[in-house]
């Protein structure tokens, strides 16, 4: 005969993090479909509701889809990386110098650009492990100097145009039904999550996250572990160039410009904690989906349309979505402290 479901282990999931987001995340799109979905004078839909309107959530979650799943191994170690969205602006000039200065093809221009985001995550890897620098300040400076040099190769002023209309198939149309973009990011996401989830690497990080020193004793090689995660976060950046570049068309110095806000508030909404040691991949892909909606959704509202305030709305509310991210992150710590100093008060003897 078979066992009856376990009423607490039902309670436990639906009360798991990535339930209550999933939960969030489609009342989100309701809303939005009520309040930013209206019919035009010709009878047709507009607005939200519409596939088109969809599609393009896809295409512009893509980039920093692609950033947060870097993100997430890195602050699963308990460290960040603040340079992600200058890296990306650096190698997509650098894959537009490439093709259009140096005459290389489209091919191994992606080939070279994917070489240099893997050095430039690469230098942030040998500062945090060989000088043991903390990855905040290491990737606060590489944060300035990728964006640096992305601004001096092209003095500010040269934009990269007119690439050929097979490159511009990666971000601009649609491939078995979704935009094509959506393939390469699923593909990413699922290495990711084997990853992470279902290999010792994985593990590994973890194991970091809670203790360094702990995995030192243990065995593990933290150095390459730690290193690692910061030159894979250094490609997918690079991906993501690519993928920027064919989505607009052009590859210009600003490019990428706030995504490392959005790509940490999608992996910290998502249940990976800023100490490390607990998150998955699902869960960011949750958060990314979170905010992709809640860009998009602004956009089509009428009160916000009217004030053309959909990008500063935007910018305001993923900061406070960070921050109340951040605050349940740490809220159970700072209870469990309370109830231990609590008890303990309790059980010391009066005088």
């Amino acid at each position: 005969m078979p066992a009856s479901p376990n009423p607490k282990n039902w309670k436990a999931v639906l009360l798991r993090h990535e339930t209550l987001l999933l939960l969030v995340l489609v009342a989100e799109w309701l809303f939005f479909y009520w309040a930013g979905t209206t019919t035009n004078r010709r009878g047709v839909v507009v607005g939200f509701g519409t596939l088109d309107r969809q599609f393009d959530i896809l295409r512009h979650s893509c980039e920093i889809g692609l950033l947060a799943l870097a993100l997430t191994p890195i602050i699963l170690t308990a460290g960040i990386d603040l340079s992600v969205g200058s890296l990306l602006g650096l190698c997509a000039i650098l894959f537009g110098g490439f093709w259009h200065d140096r005459g290389f093809s489209i091919p191994v221009a992606i080939v070279l650009t994917l070489v240099c985001g893997a050095l430039a995550g690469g230098i942030n890897a040998g500062l945090i492990t060989a000088l043991r620098l903390p990855p905040l300040i290491v990737t606060l400076g590489t944060f300035s100097l990728f964006r640096g040099l992305a601004e001096a190769i092209t003095r500010g002023a040269v934009t990269y145009t007119d690439f050929p209309a097979g490159f511009l198939f990666i971000g601009q149309e649609r491939w078995l039904g979704l935009p094509t973009q959506a393939w390469l990011f699923l593909g990413i996401a699922i290495a990711i999550w084997l990853l992470v989830h279902r290999t010792t690497f994985g593990r590994s990080i973890r194991a970091i996250g809670y203790s360094p020193e702990g995995a030192r004793y243990a065995g593990l090689p933290v150095t390459r572990r730690l290193a690692l995660v910061y030159i894979v976060a250094g490609v997918i950046s690079a991906v993501a160039a690519i993928i920027y570049t064919a989505r607009l068309g052009q590859a210009k110095a600003d490019a990428g410009m706030g995504y490392e806000l959005f790509a940490i508030t999608a992996v910290v909404l998502g249940g990976t904690s800023i100490f490390g040691g607990t998150g998955s991949v699902h869960g960011t892909l949750l958060g990314v989906a979170a905010i992709a909606v809640l860009r998009s959704g602004l956009a089509t509202l009428p009160v916000v349309i009217r004030m053309n305030a959909a990008e500063e709305m935007s910018g305001v509310l993923t900061g406070a979505l960070l921050l109340v991210a951040l605050t349940a992150s740490v809220l159970p710590r700072i209870l469990a402290s309370y109830r231990h100093r609590a008890g303990s008060l309790s059980a010391s003897p009066s005088p």
